[in-house]
């Protein structure tokens, strides 16, 4: 890694750090403001594919959250962004809920596959059908591969068990535009003026957010709220710059001891 310069830039992820779906981590929203006062730059980075970003923005100025929407870097842009550049016609299997977030792009005559979280589509027919398109040569892009997420009721299964299944029974490897890359972290960066060596990523997930960020160049923090489970800080190499209970710790942390 790097040498260490000094701090600009915070990432934050949003669903198991700030919130888990209608609910604010306690003392999440103060934590924000907080971090808002001190001199570093905050963008707000996620994998999530289960809302487009206008209804997650929505969302997150209800639980008072100080946002704005063109703060938020989320993975279906990136996949977006890769879609126009490679000029291709996608079969989109996410949630209706998220289609806006890719109005304008052509999908007919469809000769590629993306695929992020989108349990009212994942079906035996629908699989199958993006199993015979890609067998016949469309690119297969992941918007993340995430194995599980955080929901009210408990642990969900994410997108990942079912990209891997098109990814074996297709034998191809899937083209991955969220985090854990290294493509996402640099384009989150781009438009703050600042490299990974100045900026820090905090996040519920280890793989994905923490160790994702650190092999860009980043340090991460990772938090004990929403999917983490006991021991996910040993699951990744190097292991996380820092270990916390939750945001507001994870910012108290960055104020006293990075700026």
């Amino acid at each position: 890694m790097a040498a260490r310069r000094a701090l600009k830039a915070v990432l934050v992820d949003l669903s198991g750090t700030l919130h888990i779906e209608d609910s604010a981590i306690p003392g999440a929203q103060e934590a924000l403001k907080r971090l808002r006062s001190a001199p570093v730059a905050v963008k707000f980075v996620t994998n999530t594919t289960k809302e487009c970003k206008r209804t997650l923005f929505e969302r997150l100025k209800k639980l008072q959250f100080d946002i704005a929407e063109d703060e938020i870097f989320t993975s279906l842009t990136a996949a977006r962004n890769l879609l126009e550049h490679k000029q291709l016609r996608p079969v989109l299997l996410v949630e209706d809920s998220a289609l806006e977030d890719f109005q304008g792009i052509d999908t007919s005559d469809p000769n590629a596959v993306v695929i992020g979280l989108a349990p009212e589509h994942f079906n035996y027919q629908t699989m199958n059908s993006a199993f015979r398109l890609i067998l016949d040569g469309a690119p297969l892009i992941a918007i993340h591969k995430a194995r599980y997420y955080k929901r009210k009721d408990g642990l969900a299964l994410g997108p990942g068990p079912f990209v891997t299944g098109l990814e074996y029974a297709a034998d191809t490897e899937a083209t991955v535009v969220g985090k854990p890359e290294k493509t996402f972290f640099l384009e989150a960066l781009r438009d703050l003026g600042c490299s990974p060596e100045e900026a820090v990523m905090i996040g519920d997930d280890a793989r994905d957010d923490v160790g994702g960020a650190q092999n860009a160049g980043m340090l991460g923090i990772l938090v004990r709220t929403g999917k983490y489970r006991q021991g996910d800080e040993g699951k990744i190499n190097p292991l996380p710059y820092l270990t916390c209970d939750g945001f507001p710790q994870a910012v108290e942390h960055i104020i006293e001891n990075l700026l």
